[in-house]
Order: C-alpha cells, then structure tokens, then sequence
C-alpha cells in the first residue's frame, strides 16, 4: 500500500475525533448551553447533514481543481469552523459551526476517497479504503477519549481549540501525501489515459438501482451506529450505573472494535463481500438486541460495546467499498456518493435517537433505533439480493 494513503488517514483522524467526539461531551454541551440532551445530538445530525449534503457539492466544485489545493482548502475552512466553535455562545451558532465544518469535512473525504481508489489496483479499492477509514477508527480509539477526558478537566471548548491546532500536522500530512499534480481528480479510474465522464454522466450513476440500493443499506447501518453510539454516554452512566470515568473507557472500547471491524473487512471485502455482509448483518442486529437487553450489567456492557464496534464497522466499511465498486462509472464523484451513504446515515440515527429520548422512551431506546434501522437493512437486502448485486445473476 503508498505511504500517501496513510498519511491521509492521519488528516481522516483528525477529522474524524471532531465527528465522533461529541458522543463524551453532550452532557456538558447540554448544561452549558440550556438545551435537553436529545436537542443536544442534533450538533451530531448537523454535523451528518453537513457531510451528506457538502460531499457531492465539493466533489463536483471541485472537478476541475488539482486534489492538493482542493485538500488543504478543505482543512482551512474545517479549521477556521472549530475555532468559531470554540467562541460560541449560543446553541444555535454552535450548530452552524458543525454543519459548516462537516461541509469541509465532506469535500476532504470525498476527494480523499476518490485519491485512495486511484493510487492502487481496481482489485485493491476495499483494502485502500479501509486505511482510509482507519483514521476514522483510531479517533474513536484515541481521540474521542481523550477528547472525553480533556473536556471534563478543561470544559468541551478546550477539546474544539485543539482539534483546530491539530489541523497543522494533518496539512503537512497532505503536502506530503499529495503530490503535484494529483492522479485523483485528473484521471479517471476506468480509463486513466482518457478523458473523465461529465457530471451529468456521473450524477446519473446515482440513477443505477444497485448503486442507489447500496447506498441505502449503507445509510441504514451507519444510522444504526450513529443512533446508539451518539448517546452511549448516557447509557453507560445511567442505566449501567458506571461513573462518568467509564464513558472514555467505552469509547475506547468501542474504537478497538471498530478498528479490528475495518481492518478485518478491508482483508475481505473485495474477494468475500457476500461473507461479510451474510454473517455480519444478522449478527450486527443479534448484538444490538443484546445490548439493550444487558446494558445494565458493566461488564456485559463493555463487551458488547467493543462487539458492536467491530460488526458495525465490518459491515458498514464493507457496504461503502461496494459504494465505490457501484460507481466505478463516476471516478470523480464516486468518493463523494459513499461519504453521502455514511452521513446520510450518521444524520438520520441521531434524531431519531433524540426524538425517542425527548419522547421519554428511556435511555435505551437510542438502541432500539439502532436495531430496527438494522432490521430494516436486512429485510431489503434479503428482498433484492440480485438487484444490488449481492447475488450474481444466472
């Protein structure tokens, strides 16, 4: 694998902790700012929204720009959100501080994605991919819980000033990475040596129902995890009964499961999709109902939080890889359509997961979300298994 492909996933980490970390400090927020903790996740949904919304609009803006620039201007306007942030006084300048650095955010994964399936083999584009996403997973890892820790000793503005400084070493990360000019958005992934489609040839791939039905089922079990993991604070302290300590030692949890999902899956998911997906789906709803059945015993909990990370992770990594091989006919765009698939997801778990909160379903109904949006995957990749290509055509 190029080296460039982990130094890109050293901007995805810091990119990632600032998604992701919110999930330790949502109480804080909540106190802080004079809004019920369900109103509280919505900053996890704008952040989503942002990224599902702003991946294909930076992707097609930024069509014609060299990948180095249209990076680092990604990383400047992500910076320049959380120092906002950081300032903020109000719930509602916070929230646009979220939907604008997910924006950033959105265009940098879009482009990184499409650079990743460029600098190996067709044949290699899941395990590209899951060094990508690695990034992701080390934030839940380590960034998320020092994030966690760090706001409670200094107050949640502190962790938004650091996750700006740490900015600095993700743009040595991509000058290094990316070089002059950049294969990302200059050659197509089909035909290198020949012109790229037209965006509109590219937006009607969204059109193809095996691309289309991919991206749902994306959508579905990234909304499941999102839909759990926004509000696993709460859990962890109140139905499990833990101190407030244990939340970074969940995170952690959680991200080591995650971490081993996505390089497990990134071994398997281009020559044993089906594997993973077969296995995994049902397994990943078998947790989630454990987890709501066990979360009041700690150990069980934690145990079924790192499970849970890990077949999250599995699937949804293996899904968004199946994203990318659907939109080979869409080399520029391609990244964007599986950042959309994720937060699309990501926006839609946590509101739901709220709407049950505020509704006074109880601590656990966040989790029960996450098991229907799993069930439901199921159920329609059960349905059209030929149709999304899961199942070859005779």
């Amino acid at each position: 694998m190029p080296f460039a492909l982990y130094l890109l996933a050293l901007a995805v980490f810091v990119m990632g902790t600032s998604e992701f970390m919110l999930a330790g400090l949502l109480p804080a927020i909540s106190a802080d700012l004079d809004v019920d903790l369900g109103a509280a996740g919505l900053l996890t949904s704008a952040f989503a929204a942002g990224m599902a919304l702003g991946a294909p609009l930076m992707a097609a803006a930024a069509r014609r720009w060299p990948a180095r620039p249209a990076l680092l201007a990604c990383l400047s306007g992500f910076a320049a959100s959380h120092v906002i942030a950081a300032l903020a006084t109000d719930f509602e300048l916070l929230l646009i501080t979220r939907v604008l650095g997910a924006v950033s955010n959105a265009g940098f994964l879009a482009i990184a994605l499409s650079a990743a399936t460029t600098m190996v083999p067709a044949n290699l584009r899941g395990r590209a991919v899951s060094i990508l996403l690695a990034g992701t997973s080390a934030a839940m890892i380590a960034g998320v819980p020092a994030g966690t820790l760090l706001g409670s000793q200094l107050g949640w503005r502190s962790v938004f000033w650091v996750i700006a400084g740490l900015c600095l070493p993700a743009v040595l990360g991509v000058l290094s990475a990316v070089p002059r000019p950049s294969p990302a958005v200059e050659l197509s992934v089909q035909n290198p040596s020949g012109p790229a489609p037209k965006l509109a040839a590219e937006l009607a791939q969204l059109l193809r129902p095996q691309l289309a039905g991919t991206m749902v089922l994306a959508a579905l079990v990234n909304g499941g995890t999102f839909a759990a993991f926004t509000f696993i604070s709460p859990i962890v302290t109140v139905t499990a009964g833990m101190p407030e300590g244990a939340v970074p030692l969940a995170l952690v949890f959680f991200g080591l499961g995650s971490f081993s999902g996505i390089t497990v899956a990134g071994r398997l998911s281009d020559r044993h999709p089906l594997l993973v997906l077969i296995v995994g789906g049902p397994l990943l709803l078998a947790g989630w109902i454990a987890l709501a059945a066990l979360a009041e015993h700690p150990a069980a909990l934690l145990v079924l939080v790192f499970t849970q990370g890990f077949l999250s992770f599995a699937v949804g990594s293996t899904l968004i890889t199946r994203v990318l091989y659907a939109a080979t006919g869409a080399p520029r765009m391609g990244g964007s359509y599986a950042t959309m698939a994720l937060n699309v997801g990501a926006a839609l778990g946590p509101v739901l997961g709220g709407i049950t909160l505020s509704a006074g379903f109880g601590q656990l109904s966040p989790v029960w979300v996450a098991m229907q949006l799993v069930a439901l995957g199921l159920v329609i990749a059960l349905a059209a298994q030929r149709l999304l290509g899961l199942r070859p055509r005779r």
